[in-house]
C-alpha cells in the first residue's frame, strides 16, 4: 500500500470551551429517520439512528413504546425493511462499507437467533433493490456481470430477468402477481424504461419507455389488494412528474398539478389521493391531491425540508422536517390538522444553527450562510455529491462547524443538480466536471464581488462527485483556490472506470456518451489527474480502503503525482466504505478538514 503524510487530528477546533462543546454536540446529539411500518401491521417500524455512537438499525413496536436497537456492526447499518405482517427485520448485510453483500432476517421481537440469509439461492452483489410480499419476494443484485432478479416463493427462488445492463426491482403488486423493474438495456441507466412481469411465469405484461433521455421511476403500486395501477415518476415535459399506468388495462393518466419545480408522492392508505412533495427553490412543500376531483390542497408544514413522509392508516401524515437553522423533528399531521412531536430519540437536543439565503447567479442557485460580523470572510465552498443531488435548506451539523470557525459557506446547485428540470440536470452530459465547474466559477466571482468572500481564503471542498469537482477544480481554476480539501473523489478517471462498481461504470458511460475505450481524450479532459500539475493550493484527501464508487487506487495514483512534484497534501484514510456511519468518525474526519483549512490559511 502507498504511504501518504497523514493530517493531525486536533483535540480541540476552539479555545473557546462552549464553542468546542457545541459544534461536537451536534454530531452527536440522538437523530433519526423517519420510521417506516409493515403494511399489515402498522404498529411495528423501523428506523435507523445514531442514538449508540454509530448508525444502526432500530425497531419500535407502538403497541408497547418499545425500542430496541437491532443492528451492531462496527461500520453500522443503513439498508432495513420489514415484512408486510412486521414479523421479519431484513438488512443488508455488506463489509466494512463495500456495499457488497446479501439481504439477512430476523425476528422482529428479539429471540436470541442469529440474523440469517433471507432468500435462499441468491448470490452476493451490490442491492438492486428489494421487493417483499407475503408469499413472493423480488430481489435483486448488481455485479460485474450485469443485474440478476430472483423471484423468491415457498423457499425456493429462480432468475426472472437477467442482463448486462443496469436494472432494478421497483415494485411488487398488492396482490403479488405482477413485478415491475426498471432497466436500462437501451444502454442508458440515467433514464430508466420500466417492464411489467408476471410473477407466476416470468413473461413480459407491459413495457413503459418514453425514449432517449426521458427516464421513467416506479414508485409503488396502489396499497389496496387487486389494483394494479402504478404510481410513476416521468419527465416529458423537461421536469419530474407524476402519471399513474395501469398496468392491467394498458392505460395511463398524468397527474399535472399547477406547481413550479418538480415533484415526488406516494398513495393515500385507500388509494383516493396521492401525498405530494412538492421541491422548488431547496426547499418542500407537502400537498393532497385528490384522485377523484383533481383538488390539490396544502399541508401546512414549516418552511425547511421534508426528508421524507408517509400516511398512516388512519390518515396522519408523518413526516421529517429540518431546516438550516433547526435540527430534524420527526412529526404528526393529525386530520383534523393538529400537529405533534411523534419521537425523538433518548437524550435528544435541538440544534441550531445560522440561516440560508437564497443567490441567483444567473440561472445558478446558491445557498448562503455567514457567520456574525463584516466580511468579507474565509469561504468554504461546499460542494455536493451525486452529481444528481441538491443542496437544500436543511440542518447540516457539518456547515455549523466551518461557521463556527469563521467561514463564510456557499452551496451551489450547479447544472447537473436535480430539483431544477431534467434539462438543468442533464446539461452534464458530454462534459461532466467542467460544465458544473463553470457554475461553481460564476458563484464564486459574484462571492468576491459582493464583499462576501476574501479571494485569498477561499476553500473548495467537497465529497464524493463534490470531492471530483474539487480536485479538477484546483486543477483548472488554480488561481481561484487557497485550499482544496476532498472526500472520497474521484481523482484518476481512467482507473476509477477500471475499479468501480459496474452501475457506476454504466452510469459513466451514458454521463460522457460512451467509455473510456470508446472516449479516451474525454475522460482525460474531465479528469483531475490531467491537471495535477497546475494545483497550487494545498490538498487534504479523504478515502475509505473499501470504497466500491470511488476505489483507493485511483486516489493513490493522484497523490503519487502530487508526490512528485513535492506538493503539499496530506491524506486521511479510514477503514470503510464511501463515507462512514461511525459518529466518532465523522467527527474526527470534520475536525481534520477544518483544522487543515485554517492551518493553510494561516500560513
Amino acid at each position: 500500500m502507498t504511504t501518504h503524510p497523514s493530517p493531525a487530528i486536533p483535540d480541540q477546533l476552539f479555545s473557546d470551551p462552549a464553542a468546542e462543546t457545541r459544534w461536537r454536540e451536534r454530531f452527536t446529539a440522538p437523530r433519526m429517520s423517519l420510521p417506516g411500518w409493515a403494511d399489515d401491521a402498522p404498529d411495528r417500524t423501523l428506523y435507523v439512528s445514531n442514538a449508540s455512537g454509530v448508525w444502526e438499525i432500530y425497531s419500535w413496536d407502538r403497541a408497547t413504546d418499545e425500542h430496541r436497537k437491532v443492528t451492531d456492526r462496527p461500520n453500522g447499518t443503513s439498508h432495513a425493511t420489514l415484512n408486510p405482517d412486521g414479523t421479519e427485520i431484513w438488512w443488508f448485510d455488506d463489509h466494512d462499507g463495500d456495499e457488497f453483500g446479501v439481504w439477512v432476517r430476523e425476528p422482529f421481537k428479539a429471540d436470541g437467533s442469529k440474523a440469517e440469509p433471507a432468500v435462499a439461492d441468491v448470490t452476493p452483489g451490490y442491492p438492486a433493490g428489494l421487493e417483499i410480499g407475503r408469499t413472493v419476494t423480488a430481489v435483486a443484485a448488481s455485479t460485474d456481470d450485469g443485474t440478476t432478479v430472483w423471484l423468491t416463493r415457498g423457499g425456493k427462488s429462480e432468475v426472472i430477468y437477467q442482463h448486462v445492463n443496469d436494472a432494478g426491482v421497483t415494485a411488487l403488486s398488492k396482490d403479488e402477481s405482477l413485478v415491475v423493474i426498471a432497466h436500462s438495456e437501451h444502454g442508458d441507466n440515467r433514464h430508466m424504461a420500466l417492464r411489467a412481469l408476471n410473477a407466476e411465469t416470468g413473461e413480459t405484461v407491459g413495457e413503459k419507455w418514453d425514449g432517449k433521455g426521458k427516464g421513467l421511476d416506479a414508485i409503488s403500486f396502489s396499497p389496496v389488494r387487486g389494483d394494479q395501477r402504478l404510481l410513476v415518476l416521468h419527465e416529458r415535459r423537461g421536469r419530474e412528474e407524476l402519471l399513474i399506468w395501469d398496468v392491467a388495462a394498458g392505460t395511463e393518466r398524468e397527474i399535472v398539478v399547477d406547481l413550479p419545480g418538480e415533484v415526488s408522492a406516494d398513495w393515500y392508505p385507500d388509494a383516493s389521493a396521492l401525498l405530494i412533495v412538492h421541491t422548488h427553490h431547496a426547499r418542500n412543500t407537502v400537498h393532497r391531491y385528490d384522485l377523484t376531483t383533481g383538488e390539490l390542497s396544502t399541508l401546512d408544514t414549516a418552511p425547511g425540508v421534508v426528508g421524507s413522509a408517509g400516511v398512516r392508516p388512519d390518515g396522519t401524515i408523518e413526516y421529517s422536517w429540518s431546516s438550516a437553522e433547526r435540527s430534524t423533528v420527526i412529526r404528526a399531521l393529525a386530520t383534523d390538522g393538529t400537529e405533534s412531536v411523534l419521537v425523538e430519540p433518548a437524550g435528544a437536543k435541538p440544534a441550531t444553527s445560522f440561516k440560508l439565503e437564497d443567490v441567483f447567479v444567473g440561472d445558478v442557485h446558491a445557498l448562503v450562510s455567514k457567520p456574525d460580523g463584516e466580511g468579507p470572510f474565509p469561504t468554504a465552498f461546499l460542494i455536493h455529491g451525486g452529481p444528481h443531488s441538491s443542496d437544500e435548506d436543511r440542518f447540516s451539523a457539518y456547515r455549523a462547524v466551518w461557521l463556527d470557525a469563521g467561514f463564510a459557506t456557499v452551496h451551489v446547485n450547479y447544472r447537473g443538480s436535480s430539483g431544477y428540470g431534467s434539462k438543468w440536470r442533464d446539461a452534464i452530459e458530454g462534459r461532466p466536471g467542467i460544465t458544473e465547474l463553470e457554475d461553481i466559477a460564476a458563484v464564486h466571482d459574484w462571492a468576491v464581488e459582493s464583499g462576501l468572500t476574501d479571494p485569498a481564503r477561499s476553500v473548495l471542498n467537497g465529497a464524493s462527485w463534490g470531492g471530483y469537482l474539487t480536485l479538477l477544480g484546483l486543477g483548472t481554476q488554480p488561481e481561484r483556490w487557497a485550499v482544496g480539501v476532498a472526500g472520497v473523489p474521484v481523482a484518476d478517471y481512467l482507473a476509477a472506470y477500471e475499479d468501480e462498481m459496474e452501475p457506476l461504470r454504466a452510469f459513466d458511460r451514458a454521463l460522457f456518451g460512451g467509455s473510456p475505450e470508446e472516449l479516451p481524450e474525454l475522460y482525460q479532459e474531465c479528469s483531475p489527474l490531467t491537471y495535477v500539475d497546475r494545483v497550487t493550493a494545498p490538498v487534504l484527501i479523504l478515502a475509505g480502503e473499501n470504497d466500491p464508487r470511488c476505489p483507493i487506487r485511483q486516489i493513490d495514483n493522484y497523490l503519487d503525482a502530487l508526490a512528485a512534484r513535492g506538493h503539499a497534501y496530506e491524506m486521511y484514510r479510514y477503514d470503510a466504505g464511501h463515507g462512514s456511519l461511525v459518529v466518532a468518525e465523522t467527527i474526527r474526519q470534520t475536525a481534520a478538514e477544518v483544522d487543515f483549512a485554517l492551518r493553510h490559511l494561516a500560513k
